[in-house]
C-alpha cells in the first residue's frame, strides 16, 4: 500500500477542519458526520479532507488530538479542596461542548480502536491525570490519607457527574451543583473538610 500523500496546509486550516469537525459532532452526531459536512463547514473541497484523512475516523482523531486543551493541569491552590473547588468551576464552564462530545463519541469509540485511543489521549487522559496530581500532592502535604480507599475513585467520580447529570436531569452540570456534589459525596469520604472558600 502506498504511503498516504497528504497536502500542505497550514496550522490555522487545519485548526479550521478540527473544530468544523468537532462542531459538527456535538450539533449532530457522529453517525450524521460527513466528510462533504466538514468541507462544507470549513469551505473547502471534500478533497483536500480526502488527502489529509482518508476517512471519517481518521479526521475525528487527528481533530480530537489536535484541538487537546488539557484545563485542569496549571490548576494548584495549595490545598486539595481549593484545587477540587476550581477544578469543577473549569469543568462548570466547558460541561456543555464537552459533554456534547463525549455523547457524540461514545458509541462510536467503542466500535472504532483508533478513535477510541485518541478519545482517551486528548480529552479524558490529560483529565484524570490532573486530578489525579491534585489528590497526589494532597497525600503528600499530609491532607489526605495516603491508605485512603476514595483517593483512587476521585477523578472518576468528577469525570462521571459532569457527564451523567445531563442523562439524569435533563441540563449540565453547572458550578453550584458541582460545588455541592463535592462538598456531599467527595470531601467526607477523602476527610476534608466542608468550609467556604475563603
Amino acid at each position: 500500500m502506498k504511503p498516504q500523500r497528504r497536502s500542505k496546509i497550514t496550522p490555522e486550516r487545519e485548526l479550521e477542519f478540527y473544530e468544523a469537525a468537532l462542531d459538527l459532532l456535538r450539533e449532530s452526531g457522529y453517525e450524521a458526520l460527513t466528510m462533504e459536512g466538514v468541507a462544507a463547514r470549513s469551505r473547502c473541497g471534500k478533497s483536500t479532507l480526502y488527502r489529509q484523512w482518508r476517512t471519517k475516523p481518521q479526521l475525528v482523531a487527528a481533530a480530537l488530538r489536535g484541538t487537546s486543551c488539557v484545563r485542569l493541569a496549571d490548576i494548584d491552590t495549595g490545598t486539595l479542596a481549593g484545587d477540587l473547588r476550581m477544578a469543577v468551576c473549569t469543568a462548570a464552564t466547558g460541561a456543555g461542548r464537552d459533554t456534547a462530545l463525549l455523547h457524540a463519541l461514545s458509541h462510536a469509540a467503542l466500535q472504532n480502536p483508533e478513535l477510541l485511543r485518541a478519545l482517551r489521549e486528548a480529552v479524558i487522559q490529560p483529565e484524570v491525570e490532573a486530578i489525579e496530581t491534585m489528590v497526589r500532592r494532597a497525600v503528600e502535604r499530609g491532607e489526605v490519607a495516603a491508605d485512603n480507599p476514595a483517593n483512587e475513585f476521585v477523578a472518576a467520580q468528577l469525570i462521571g457527574v459532569v457527564r451523567a447529570r445531563p442523562m439524569l436531569a435533563g441540563r449540565n452540570a453547572d458550578e453550584p451543583y458541582l460545588i455541592r456534589f463535592l462538598e456531599a459525596a467527595v470531601f467526607p469520604v477523602l476527610g476534608l473538610e466542608v468550609t467556604s472558600p475563603a
